[in-house]
């Protein structure tokens, strides 16, 4: 029994002493300390107000781009025309009948040009050459002039006078 009892006592010091082992590893990390709030050396004036928004909407841009001749209604013939002008490019010999040879003109066009050893097939490296390429860069905001950063307050008593 008394063996039992001195088990017992030892496993709940043990227990005990690493209750405080595992604390006092948690106090050596100190929190980090906070920033001094300071006020900052520029007024509300100073912010560049928002770029207004323009009175038209997507939507009435599009209509007046389709509407043509601007009488407020969009006709069969204005909604159709940049359709048939798609189609017009493709119809190459213009005889108002589209032709597969026509419609994969341009693929065919790009495919020859991709096969360089002109072996009637594209290697991988021929393959390559005829991804997509993007025409222009992305579209940024051209509207929104940049913010100029933030100055850090100056430290006072720290000016090239003293010097």
């Amino acid at each position: 029994m008394g063996r039992f009892l001195a088990g017992v006592v030892s496993a709940l010091l043990l227990a005990g002493a690493g209750l405080f082992f595992w604390q006092g590893m948690d106090r050596g990390n100190a929190a980090i300390p906070t920033a001094p709030v300071s006020e900052p050396d520029y007024a509300l004036a100073d912010i560049p107000a928002a770029p207004a928004a323009t009175a038209k909407s997507k939507e009435e841009k599009r209509f007046n781009r389709y509407d043509k001749d601007k009488n407020g209604a969009v006709s069969t013939a204005e909604y159709l025309a940049s359709r048939q002008k798609a189609y017009a490019k493709l119809d190459l010999n213009r005889d108002g009948v589209l032709q597969f040879n026509e419609y994969a003109a341009k693929t065919t066009q790009k495919f020859a040009k991709a096969d360089g050893d002109r072996s009637g097939g594209l290697t991988r490296t021929e393959f390559a050459t005829t991804r997509v390429m993007r025409k222009s860069p992305p579209r940024r905001a051209v509207d929104c002039p940049p913010v100029a950063p933030l100055r850090a307050p100056e430290a006072e008593g720290s000016s090239d006078e003293d010097a």
